[in-house]
C-alpha cells in the first residue's frame, strides 16, 4: 500500500521550493502525493497563483484563509479559520505524513491541525533564524510539533537538536532553492524580457522587500527610504516583486504600484514572478535588494550582490556577497556604493553557496519512504550532555 504524503503550500515562494520534492514524491511507485493549497495562492489580489499549480500537479484540497485584511487582527481570524479547514482536510484525506516548509502563519494552523489529528509532520528548513519577524516563533514551534526535520546546513540541523529533538531524525539536506536553479532551464535574457514585456538596461536590481513583522508600522517609513535610495541611482533599471500577505503588506504594495505609475520606462512590478522567471532574473541583475531570504539562499548561486536590509533576516547564515545596512536611505545608498567596488567585485567571482549542494528532493524522499511510523507520535526531549 503506498504511502500517502500530503504537502501544504500557502506562498509563490514557498511553491517553488517544494516543486521538486513534489515531482519526486509523485513519481515514486511507493508514495502517493497529496496537494493542499492555502493562503495566497487563492487570493486574486496576490495572483490567483493556484491556477499555475494546477498546470504541475492535481490539488486535492484548497483551503480559503486570506480575509481582506492585513492587520494583526485579520492574521489571527485567517489562522483560527485555517486551522478549522485543515482539520477537515485531513479528515477526509488522511495522509500519513504532512510535509510543510518554513515560518509563516497559514503553516502553523496546518501543523496545529495535524498535531491534533495525531499525523506524523516533516519539517523542512526549520533551525533557522529570522529576529526581526515573528516567523522566528512560529519556525521553532513548527519544530517542536515535527517528528521529522529537513534542514539546509549543518549548523541549523544542530540548532533543531537543541531544540530538543532526537539527533537521528534530524537531516541536512541542504537548501532548496539550490536544487531549483540546478534542475530548472533558466530563460535566456531575450526570452525574459519577451516574459515581462519590459527591457533591462546595462545595470539592473531586483527589489523585494516584506514588512519586519516585530516592528509596528514601520513598513511605510522603511519603504520610502528604499526608494529614496533607489531614486539616488543612475541608468539603473528595477524590477519590483510585492509584498506578501504579511501585517501592513498592502502598504509596501500600494507604495510600488504608484513609483512604477511615475516611473514605467526604468521600472515594472509583479504580484509573482512564479519560481522560473525570478530565477531567470537573478542570472541578469547586479543585485538582489530587500529582505527577502531568496537573496540569501538563492542569489549566491549565481554571483550577485545582496543588500540586506534591517533585522528581517538577522541570524541567518550568510555568503560573503552580502552587504547587510540599515533601513535607513544614507545606509541603503552605501551599500549600493560598495557593490560596485572594485573589491566587492572581486569577492564574487570565488562566492560560494553555503547552501549545499543541490540534491535535497532525492534525500529527503529517501528518508520517508523508509522511516517507521509505528511509534512516531511520542517523541522524547533530547537532553545535550553537557561536559
Amino acid at each position: 500500500m503506498k504511502r500517502k504524503i500530503c504537502v501544504v503550500t500557502g506562498t509563490r515562494a514557498e511553491y517553488g521550493l517544494l516543486y521538486w520534492l513534489m515531482k519526486e514524491i509523485e513519481s515514486d511507485d511507493a508514495l502517493e502525493l497529496q496537494l493542499i493549497v492555502t493562503g495566497m495562492h487563492l487570493s486574486p489580489e496576490f495572483g490567483l497563483t493556484h491556477k499555475e499549480i494546477e498546470k504541475d500537479f492535481k490539488i486535492n484540497k484548497k483551503i480559503e484563509m486570506v480575509l481582506s485584511s492585513d492587520t494583526s487582527v485579520g492574521i489571527s481570524k485567517s489562522m483560527g479559520l485555517a486551522q478549522i479547514s485543515f482539520a477537515e482536510a485531513y479528515e477526509e484525506l488522511q495522509p500519513d505524513i504532512l510535509v510543510v516548509l518554513g515560518d509563516r502563519y497559514e503553516i502553523f494552523s496546518a501543523v496545529s491541525a495535524a498535531m491534533i489529528a495525531c499525523i506524523p509532520i516533516a519539517h523542512l528548513h526549520g533551525g533557522e533564524t529570522t529576529e526581526g519577524a515573528f516567523d522566528e516563533s512560529i519556525r521553532h514551534s513548527i519544530t517542536k510539533m515535527s517528528h521529522l526535520h529537513f534542514t539546509a546546513t549543518e549548523e541549523y540541523k544542530n540548532r533543531v537538536i537543541q531544540l530538543g529533538e532526537h539527533p537521528e531524525r534530524v537531516f541536512n539536506v541542504g537548501g532548496m532553492g539550490i536544487e531549483n536553479i540546478k534542475r530548472l532551464e533558466l530563460l535566456t535574457r531575450e526570452a525574459f524580457e519577451e516574459s515581462i514585456r519590459f527591457k533591462l538596461a546595462e545595470k539592473n536590481i531586483l527589489v523585494t522587500f516584506h514588512p519586519v513583522t516585530l516592528e509596528e508600522s514601520t513598513a511605510e517609513e522603511q519603504f520610502q527610504n528604499l526608494i529614496d535610495a533607489i531614486d539616488e541611482l543612475e541608468d539603473t533599471h528595477i524590477i519590483f516583486t510585492k509584498a506578501n500577505s504579511d501585517t501592513d503588506g498592502r502598504v509596501i504594495n500600494g507604495m510600488i504600484d504608484t513609483y512604477v505609475s511615475k516611473h514605467a520606462s526604468k521600472s515594472v512590478a509583479f504580484t509573482s514572478l512564479g519560481q522560473l522567471r525570478y530565477l531567470s532574473a537573478l542570472q541578469f541583475v547586479d543585485a538582489m535588494v530587500g529582505n527577502s531570504s531568496s537573496g540569501l539562499a538563492e542569489a549566491p548561486s549565481f554571483k550577485i550582490v545582496t543588500i540586506n536590509i534591517g533585522d528581517r533576516q538577522k541570524g541567518r547564515i550568510m555568503a560573503k556577497s552580502v552587504i547587510n545596512c540599515c533601513n535607513d536611505k544614507e545606509s541603503i545608498v552605501d551599500a549600493f556604493e560598495k557593490m560596485y567596488t572594485e573589491e566587492f567585485k572581486g569577492i564574487l567571482k570565488s562566492l560560494e553557496n553555503p547552501y549545499g549542494d543541490g540534491c535535497a528532493s532525492t534525500k529527503m524522499v529517501e528518508e520517508i519512504k523508509k522511516i517507521d511510523l509505528d511509534n512516531i507520535l511520542k517523541k522524547s526531549f533530547y537532553d545535550i550532555k553537557v561536559s
